[in-house]
């Protein structure tokens, strides 16, 4: 089994956390092949330029399509919703924490004026929202280089997903941001295993380390994604938890002018209805 991942190092961690896993079920071999995507190796252009969510992943997607590779592992959150149907994702793996932190200080400790590294345009949103006195600035590159740069001083602060600290064991001074707050990307904290649709045994073996809870509240988050027609450069946070008898929502949109929350449950069984008024509440529309 030749598994492909991005070279980072959050990358490699999280493939490693995969391999661990799929190894007891695995008849084959398991190597690991690193390839350089175009969000890795672009660290000035915004995402968006990039073309949105396919920056971290449209290499692989091509690996996997070329034969090259048999499965690729990667933050759930990367992978576009829409997809080539030649690629299916096999697992999801037990998800991770969520949240966004802030590192080194809390918001409410940030000086009028103060400089925060964020390049999400959902966590920028979020953060003027609280805080519009903030100087907030662009701030790509891997993990370490993000710490590099605020250890330098170019920044007061910085917002990073807890679970990419979490996974590198990455132990500094940080405060978990609220999900009311700071709603989550879709699927963030959830690792992604794909690979060709049309390899059924593949998908025979990534099924047995699927986790069914994190599969639904990540494909109900990436369900409501597609009824908003949203990418990863929209400023739209959606985080589903499933509880006993239902999936609460927690959800964010900025439509440029109006920043619009919702927070409510809908089936577990969902239906296109449902995410429907979901999107109708965030869009500001009347139903």
């Amino acid at each position: 089994m030749i598994v492909g991942t991005r070279d980072s190092r959050l990358a490699l961690a999280q493939t490693n956390i995969f391999t661990k896993m799929i190894a007891p079920h695995s008849k084959t071999e398991i190597n690991i092949m690193t390839i350089k995507t175009t969000g890795d190796a672009d660290q000035t252009s915004s995402l968006k330029d990039m073309g949105g969510f396919g920056a971290f992943v449209r290499e692989l997607d091509n690996a996997l399509i070329r034969n090259e590779i048999d499965v690729s592992v990667n933050s759930m959150k990367d992978i576009p919703v829409q997809r080539s149907p030649e690629i299916t994702i096999g697992a999801v793996l037990p998800r991770a924490s969520c949240e966004d932190v802030i590192l080194p200080v809390r918001i409410n400790e940030l000086p009028k004026g103060a400089v925060v590294g964020s390049s999400s345009v959902r966590r920028s949103v979020a953060l003027r929202n609280l805080r519009p006195d903030l100087d907030i600035r662009a701030l790509r590159g891997n993990i370490d280089t993000r710490l590099r740069k605020l250890d330098s001083g170019g920044y007061d602060a910085i917002i990073l997903a807890k679970a990419g600290l979490e996974r590198l064991g990455i132990v500094r001074e940080m405060y978990v941001l609220s999900i009311d707050d700071f709603v989550p990307a879709p699927a963030q904290g959830a690792i992604a295993a794909a690979c060709r649709s049309s390899d059924r045994e593949m998908i025979w073996t990534l099924g047995k380390i699927d986790d069914a809870k994190a599969r639904t509240e990540t494909q109900a988050e990436r369900d409501i994604m597609t009824v908003m027609g949203g990418n990863c450069s929209s400023p739209v946070g959606i985080n589903v938890k499933r509880e006993r008898t239902a999936l609460r929502v927690r959800a964010m949109f900025f439509d440029g002018t109006v920043l619009r929350k919702c927070n409510k449950e809908i089936p577990i069984n969902y239906a296109a209805s449902d995410l429907e008024k979901i999107a109708a509440e965030l869009r500001g529309v009347k139903r």
